[in-house]
Protein backbone atom coordinates (compact mmCIF):
# COMPACT_ATOMS: atom_id res chain seq x y z
CA UNK A 1 0.00 0.00 0.00
CA UNK A 2 2.74 2.63 1.15
CA UNK A 3 4.39 1.81 -2.78
CA UNK A 4 1.00 2.28 -4.05
CA UNK A 5 1.14 6.23 -2.85
CA UNK A 6 4.72 6.86 -3.42
CA UNK A 7 4.29 5.60 -6.83
CA UNK A 8 0.98 7.85 -7.01
CA UNK A 9 2.94 10.84 -5.38
CA UNK A 10 5.98 10.88 -7.89
CA UNK A 11 3.13 10.45 -10.64
CA UNK A 12 1.60 13.46 -9.52
CA UNK A 13 4.60 15.49 -9.15
CA UNK A 14 5.47 14.51 -12.51
CA UNK A 15 2.36 15.93 -14.40
CA UNK A 16 3.01 18.93 -12.36
CA UNK A 17 6.36 19.50 -13.45
CA UNK A 18 5.34 18.90 -16.93
CA UNK A 19 2.16 21.45 -16.98
CA UNK A 20 5.02 23.70 -15.59
CA UNK A 21 7.42 23.07 -18.38
CA UNK A 22 4.61 23.38 -21.06
CA UNK A 23 3.72 27.10 -19.57
CA UNK A 24 7.25 28.06 -19.31
CA UNK A 25 7.38 27.22 -23.32
CA UNK A 26 4.50 28.89 -24.09
CA UNK A 27 5.69 31.81 -22.56
CA UNK A 28 9.18 31.98 -23.42
CA UNK A 29 8.08 31.18 -27.08
CA UNK A 30 4.93 32.77 -28.65
CA UNK A 31 5.72 30.85 -31.91
CA UNK A 32 4.52 27.52 -30.14
CA UNK A 33 0.48 29.05 -29.91
CA UNK A 34 0.78 29.42 -33.73
CA UNK A 35 -1.80 27.07 -35.38
CA UNK A 36 -2.23 28.07 -39.11
CA UNK A 37 -5.38 25.43 -39.30
CA UNK A 38 -7.41 27.66 -36.96
CA UNK A 39 -5.77 30.87 -37.93
CA UNK A 40 -6.07 32.41 -34.85
CA UNK A 41 -4.08 35.84 -34.56
CA UNK A 42 -2.93 37.97 -31.34
CA UNK A 43 -0.91 41.25 -30.35
CA UNK A 44 2.56 41.39 -29.06
CA UNK A 45 3.79 44.35 -27.45
CA UNK A 46 7.97 44.49 -27.21
CA UNK A 47 7.89 47.72 -25.26
CA UNK A 48 11.15 50.08 -22.94
CA UNK A 49 13.71 52.79 -23.04
CA UNK A 50 15.91 53.92 -25.67
CA UNK A 51 18.91 51.42 -25.54
CA UNK A 52 16.84 48.77 -24.34
CA UNK A 53 16.53 46.00 -27.41
CA UNK A 54 13.36 46.71 -28.44
CA UNK A 55 14.31 46.51 -32.36
CA UNK A 56 16.61 43.87 -31.62
CA UNK A 57 13.80 41.81 -29.44
CA UNK A 58 11.71 42.59 -32.71
CA UNK A 59 14.16 41.31 -35.66
CA UNK A 60 14.84 38.28 -33.12
CA UNK A 61 10.85 37.04 -33.10
CA UNK A 62 11.03 37.65 -37.14
CA UNK A 63 13.98 35.51 -37.53
CA UNK A 64 11.99 32.42 -35.54
CA UNK A 65 9.21 33.07 -37.50
CA UNK A 66 11.19 32.75 -40.68
CA UNK A 67 12.49 29.77 -39.38
CA UNK A 68 9.33 28.05 -39.16
CA UNK A 69 8.63 29.09 -43.00
CA UNK A 70 6.22 31.84 -41.85
CA UNK A 71 4.80 34.73 -44.06
CA UNK A 72 6.01 37.81 -42.64
CA UNK A 73 6.06 41.80 -43.52
CA UNK A 74 7.52 44.35 -41.83
CA UNK A 75 6.63 47.95 -41.44
CA UNK A 76 8.14 51.09 -39.83
CA UNK A 77 6.94 55.18 -39.57
CA UNK A 78 8.52 56.74 -42.97
CA UNK A 79 9.35 59.37 -39.86
CA UNK A 80 12.02 57.38 -39.12
CA UNK A 81 15.38 57.82 -41.52
CA UNK A 82 18.02 57.78 -38.48
CA UNK A 83 19.73 54.81 -40.04
CA UNK A 84 18.29 53.99 -43.42
CA UNK A 85 14.90 55.06 -45.44
CA UNK A 86 13.65 51.74 -45.44
CA UNK A 87 15.39 49.06 -43.29
CA UNK A 88 14.28 49.11 -40.09
CA UNK A 89 18.14 48.90 -38.01
CA UNK A 90 19.03 48.28 -34.81
CA UNK A 91 21.77 50.23 -32.78
CA UNK A 92 24.16 47.75 -33.42
CA UNK A 93 23.20 48.05 -37.11
CA UNK A 94 21.62 44.61 -37.35
CA UNK A 95 18.82 45.25 -40.00
CA UNK A 96 15.87 44.41 -42.12
CA UNK A 97 14.26 45.52 -45.05
CA UNK A 98 10.75 47.43 -44.39
CA UNK A 99 8.41 48.76 -45.86
CA UNK A 100 7.94 52.17 -44.35
CA UNK A 101 4.55 54.02 -44.37
CA UNK A 102 3.26 57.70 -43.67
CA UNK A 103 0.24 56.58 -41.26
CA UNK A 104 -1.21 53.68 -39.60
CA UNK A 105 -3.71 52.91 -42.01
CA UNK A 106 -1.47 52.62 -45.45
CA UNK A 107 -0.63 49.20 -43.00
CA UNK A 108 -3.65 47.58 -44.40
CA UNK A 109 -3.21 48.62 -47.76
CA UNK A 110 0.20 46.76 -48.00
CA UNK A 111 -0.51 43.96 -46.50
CA UNK A 112 -1.31 40.68 -47.87
CA UNK A 113 -4.32 38.78 -45.70
CA UNK A 114 -4.55 35.52 -47.92
CA UNK A 115 -1.03 34.64 -46.69
CA UNK A 116 0.79 36.37 -44.37
CA UNK A 117 1.24 35.16 -40.91
CA UNK A 118 3.02 37.58 -39.13
CA UNK A 119 3.12 41.51 -39.26
CA UNK A 120 6.00 43.30 -37.48
CA UNK A 121 5.68 47.25 -36.95
CA UNK A 122 8.79 49.29 -35.48
CA UNK A 123 8.55 52.31 -33.61
CA UNK A 124 5.09 52.09 -33.13
CA UNK A 125 4.86 54.88 -30.72
CA UNK A 126 5.68 57.33 -33.74
CA UNK A 127 2.29 56.30 -35.27
CA UNK A 128 -1.48 57.79 -35.19
CA UNK A 129 -4.17 56.09 -32.50
CA UNK A 130 -5.60 54.79 -35.40
CA UNK A 131 -2.59 52.37 -35.03
CA UNK A 132 -4.37 50.38 -32.15
CA UNK A 133 -7.43 49.94 -34.41
CA UNK A 134 -5.23 48.21 -37.00
CA UNK A 135 -3.27 46.30 -35.18
CA UNK A 136 -7.15 44.51 -33.73
CA UNK A 137 -8.08 44.08 -37.63
CA UNK A 138 -4.84 42.34 -38.38
CA UNK A 139 -5.43 40.10 -35.16
CA UNK A 140 -9.15 39.62 -35.80
CA UNK A 141 -7.98 38.55 -39.10
CA UNK A 142 -6.12 35.46 -37.82
CA UNK A 143 -2.36 37.54 -37.85
CA UNK A 144 0.24 37.23 -35.40
CA UNK A 145 1.29 41.06 -34.60
CA UNK A 146 4.07 42.08 -33.21
CA UNK A 147 5.15 46.00 -32.46
CA UNK A 148 8.45 47.78 -30.77
CA UNK A 149 8.07 50.67 -29.18
CA UNK A 150 8.61 53.29 -26.45
CA UNK A 151 6.44 53.54 -23.52
CA UNK A 152 7.39 56.91 -22.64
CA UNK A 153 8.72 59.64 -24.00
CA UNK A 154 11.72 61.80 -22.73
CA UNK A 155 9.35 63.65 -19.60
CA UNK A 156 8.88 60.12 -18.62
CA UNK A 157 4.97 60.54 -19.51
CA UNK A 158 3.02 57.76 -21.55
CA UNK A 159 3.88 57.94 -25.48
CA UNK A 160 1.28 58.10 -28.09
CA UNK A 161 -0.38 55.11 -28.68
CA UNK A 162 1.57 52.51 -26.96
CA UNK A 163 -0.75 52.84 -23.44
CA UNK A 164 -3.58 51.44 -25.52
CA UNK A 165 -1.55 48.82 -27.26
CA UNK A 166 -0.44 47.25 -24.56
CA UNK A 167 -3.63 47.46 -22.74
CA UNK A 168 -5.23 45.14 -25.76
CA UNK A 169 -2.15 43.18 -26.41
CA UNK A 170 -2.31 39.36 -24.97
CA UNK A 171 1.44 39.59 -24.42
CA UNK A 172 3.71 43.00 -22.98
CA UNK A 173 7.59 42.33 -22.90
CA UNK A 174 9.10 45.16 -21.33
CA UNK A 175 13.02 45.44 -22.17
CA UNK A 176 15.32 47.92 -19.84
CA UNK A 177 18.46 49.67 -20.49
CA UNK A 178 21.39 49.88 -18.48
CA UNK A 179 21.72 53.15 -16.71
CA UNK A 180 24.32 55.22 -17.40
CA UNK A 181 25.02 57.14 -14.52
CA UNK A 182 24.86 54.36 -11.90
CA UNK A 183 24.96 50.62 -13.94
CA UNK A 184 21.17 49.82 -12.22
CA UNK A 185 17.85 48.99 -14.85
CA UNK A 186 16.92 51.79 -16.47
CA UNK A 187 13.28 52.51 -18.09
CA UNK A 188 13.94 56.23 -19.17
CA UNK A 189 15.05 58.12 -21.31
CA UNK A 190 16.45 61.25 -20.41
CA UNK A 191 17.27 63.92 -23.83
CA UNK A 192 20.43 65.16 -23.40
CA UNK A 193 20.11 68.27 -26.23
CA UNK A 194 18.19 71.70 -25.29
CA UNK A 195 15.39 71.12 -27.60
CA UNK A 196 11.95 70.51 -26.81
CA UNK A 197 8.90 68.76 -28.28
CA UNK A 198 7.96 65.35 -27.86
CA UNK A 199 9.33 63.78 -30.91
CA UNK A 200 12.82 64.28 -31.28
CA UNK A 201 14.81 61.57 -33.54
CA UNK A 202 18.47 60.78 -31.56
CA UNK A 203 20.99 58.20 -30.63
CA UNK A 204 23.11 58.55 -27.94
CA UNK A 205 24.04 62.29 -29.06
CA UNK A 206 20.53 63.17 -27.77
CA UNK A 207 19.43 60.83 -25.76
CA UNK A 208 20.83 58.45 -22.39
CA UNK A 209 18.98 55.66 -20.52
CA UNK A 210 18.08 56.54 -16.83
CA UNK A 211 17.27 54.47 -13.77
CA UNK A 212 14.16 56.07 -12.05
CA UNK A 213 16.59 57.32 -9.01
CA UNK A 214 18.94 59.10 -11.76
CA UNK A 215 16.17 60.46 -14.00
CA UNK A 216 14.24 61.87 -10.84
CA UNK A 217 17.72 63.47 -9.28
CA UNK A 218 18.41 64.81 -12.80
CA UNK A 219 14.95 66.28 -13.29
CA UNK A 220 15.19 68.42 -10.05
CA UNK A 221 18.23 70.37 -11.05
Amino acid sequence: MNCFFFNFAVQKKSDKNTKFLNRFSTRMFLENKANRNSKRGWIEVICGSMFSGKTEELLRRIRRAEFANQQIELFKPAIDTRYDETAVVTHDESSRMSTPVQNSSEILLYVNFDNVEVVAIDEVQFFDDGIVEVCNTLADAGIRVIVSGLDMDYLGNPFGPMPKLMAIAEYVSKQHAICTRCGDLAQFSHRITAQEGQVLLGEKDSYEPLCRHCFNEVNKK
